[in-house]
């Protein structure tokens, strides 16, 4: 057990979010984690599917947050923070790491992880997927690993870091709010101004951006002005 955890360990399972799920239902406390060596039916956002060969981590967080439903996506910048800093204290410090909007990942502009937040009645499921050894093929995507990178971690070391960053993130959300975490994702992402493409329900856009909003909405100076999106992938 890491500190706050209780961790539930599969050989194989479908989706640890899905597992996690059937678990809040039967009424798994906060801080249960369900981690798997693989899974058979993995996916992301926008429901596309996550390959998850053995070799990397997978694991999803219950969280019992007691927070408004229009605050769930916050969590995603918790975590994402956290697995950055998790992936910079396993690789070496000459690798850049760096976050985009949402929630991706990447490491020398490669994606080295996914995240997906649903909830679940009153409580919040995290999923994490972080490329350890495998870099499975992602649409649209380079992909890279700890290894890849030069890192030296296994399976459980990653979880363990993840999960200590996590539980300390989480702390700062729930004592100060939003603010800090939105600063700590902004370190790590592009620059402000910067040129980058947008790909939302009406098609792609390009602009320059603005930072986040303060509920974590994307802030975009388009041909049109500035302009919030909520849902969406975003390239640099």
């Amino acid at each position: 057990m890491t500190s706050g955890f209780t961790i539930l360990h599969y050989d194989s399972i479908g989706s640890t979010n899905d597992e996690l799920r059937r678990l809040a239902a039967e009424g798994a406390v906060d801080g249960t984690v369900v981690h798997a060596d693989e899974q058979t039916s993995g996916r992301g956002r926008m429901a596309r599917s996550w390959f998850s060969p053995p070799g990397n981590l997978y694991m999803s967080i219950l969280l019992r947050t007691g927070v408004p439903v229009q605050r769930t996506a916050e969590v995603g910048f918790v975590t994402a923070v956290a697995v950055a800093e998790t992936v910079r204290a396993l690789v070496p410090a000459k690798v850049p790491v760096a976050l985009k909007w949402p929630n991706d990942v990447l490491a020398t502009e490669a994606k080295i992880s996914g995240i997906l937040v649903e909830r679940a009645d009153e409580a919040v499921i995290v999923g994490v997927g972080l490329n350890t050894l495998e870099a499975p093929a992602v649409t649209g995507y380079r992909t890279t690993t700890i290894a890849a990178q030069g890192g030296i971690a296994t399976v459980d070391g990653a979880r363990d870091k993840l999960l200590e960053r996590f539980g300390h993130l989480r702390g700062l959300w729930t004592e100060q709010g939003f603010a800090p975490i939105r600063e700590a994702w902004l370190a790590l992402s592009y620059p402000v101004g910067s040129v980058i493409k947008f790909t939302g329900p009406e098609g792609p856009i390009t602009g320059r951006f603005l930072g986040l909003d303060l509920d974590g909405a994307l802030l975009l100076d388009t041909p049109d002005g500035p302009t919030r999106f909520l849902a969406g992938d975003v390239s640099v």
